[in-house]
């Protein structure tokens, strides 16, 4: 065996070792933030084996993120509560390990690819499985539940959010991986997997989930109605809104849901001030982080100090919430200001918007530019970086996405 095979060898190894890590943090996305830290951590630690240090400053896009995590760090400071500031750092670990280790992987070979898809919808899938059992088991109790925004319970931990958009971006990755799948039942079990799971997301009805899902549909079809495939492309795009429109007439639960925020709106429109509609509250919570911010431009409130802050703010413009509807700001930017001051909100803006510059105009290009998209809204309208299974869905799929994107022209085919 030549030097060459060697090296080929030990870096498939390498991608192996990090299939296996995917696994173990799919598993603990589901069931356990500990298992889910353990496999981050060796998933870290494999990506970063044998790469002198001086090669980790050359990624620019990391050393900025531990700027912006650094800024967080500094406000222990001038914060109060130290143990509130504790767990928001806690939350932002795996931004100096899990970027940085996954740039340093060699590209996924063909059959790896493959691998990922299988292993993405297979946690869906059980993440369906899981919401669908309550269904079956009482379908006139969670009907009823969701007049009210009581939405079927799911893996993780009732967080429908991160649930949804998990599954939303698995069925990226596994569009994005059709062109590298080698076998006609990865195939069938790939497609007829993701097709379960978008019609579980309609049954499901979190708007998180359904937002990135058809964001995706319609730029994937205007891609291939300016590409080869224009005819699929223009019928894909009148039949998306069709699609939709008889999703809502004919899905019970989504036509509640749907129902249920036209009325909060109405609500929003009629002055409501009680914090018991979801998107009200989340207005709310912006002009009260807005107006903490313009007192703390510079160091912010401290991220220690920053529910403190705003349960007094609460207390003052909106007295009628109840303490456990009091919300920090549903946006990461706000946060990051109303925590650590309009410069490292301008940092973390920068970070955000970097990956940009190495855009491609290809396929790869595309479909990073998509998943960015969408992780982008999510950070406009959560505080996705304030859990450790927001951080992880965020990096995760960000990076594997770019990762991708970067690593075009090494494919490995076997």
């Amino acid at each position: 065996m030549n030097k060459s095979s060697f090296l080929n060898n030990k870096l498939l190894n390498r991608s192996n070792i990090a299939l296996i890590c995917i696994l173990g943090m799919g598993v603990g996305f589901l069931r356990s933030t500990a298992i889910l830290s353990i496999f981050t951590f060796l998933f870290g630690v494999n990506g970063l084996w044998g790469v002198h240090p001086r090669l980790w400053v050359r990624n620019k896009w990391w050393l900025l993120g531990l700027a912006w995590v650094f800024m967080y760090a500094i406000t222990y400071f001038w914060s109060a509560d130290k143990a509130y500031w504790g767990v928001r750092l806690q939350t932002k670990l795996p931004f100096l390990i899990l970027p940085l280790a996954i740039s340093f992987l060699p590209r996924f070979s063909a059959k790896q690819v493959q691998q990922i898809a299988i292993i993405l919808v297979s946690v869906s899938l059980a993440s369906a499985g899981y919401s669908l059992f309550f269904m079956f088991r009482d379908p006139a109790y969670y009907m009823f539940g969701y007049r009210v925004a009581h939405l079927l319970p799911t893996l993780p931990d009732d967080d429908y959010i991160r649930s949804s958009l998990f599954m939303a971006l698995t069925i990226i990755w596994s569009v994005y991986a059709w062109p590298s799948l080698q076998s006609k039942a990865a195939k069938w079990f790939i497609t007829c997997s993701c097709i379960f799971v978008a019609l579980f997301m309609h049954l499901l009805a979190a708007k998180t989930g359904l937002i990135s899902l058809y964001f995706f549909l319609i730029a994937w079809s205007l891609y291939m109605s300016f590409g080869k495939r224009k005819i699929v492309g223009i019928i894909a795009l009148v039949a998306i809104p069709v699609c939709f429109m008889l999703a809502v007439r004919y899905v019970p639960t989504l036509r509640e849901r749907a129902g249920y925020i036209q009325y909060s709106y109405e609500m929003m429109r009629n002055g409501d001030r009680t914090g018991n509609y979801g998107d009200v509250n989340r207005l709310m919570s912006y002009k009260l982080a807005a107006m903490l911010i313009s007192e703390h431009p510079l160091f912010g409130v401290g991220t220690g100090d920053m529910m403190t802050a705003m349960f007094q703010r609460y207390k003052q413009w909106y007295p009628q919430v109840p303490d456990e509807d009091v919300l920090l700001p549903h946006d990461q930017f706000l946060i990051v200001a109303l925590g650590c001051g309009i410069p490292a909100f301008l940092l973390f803006a920068i970070w955000v918007f970097m990956p940009l510059a190495k855009l491609k105009r290809n396929r790869q290009g595309l479909f990073f530019f998509i998943v960015w998209g969408i992780l982008l809204f999510q950070l406009m309208i959560e505080p996705v970086l304030e859990i450790q299974n927001g951080v992880w869905v965020f990096l995760f799929f960000l990076m594997l996405q770019k990762h991708e994107l970067e690593k075009e022209g090494d494919l490995i085919t076997e």
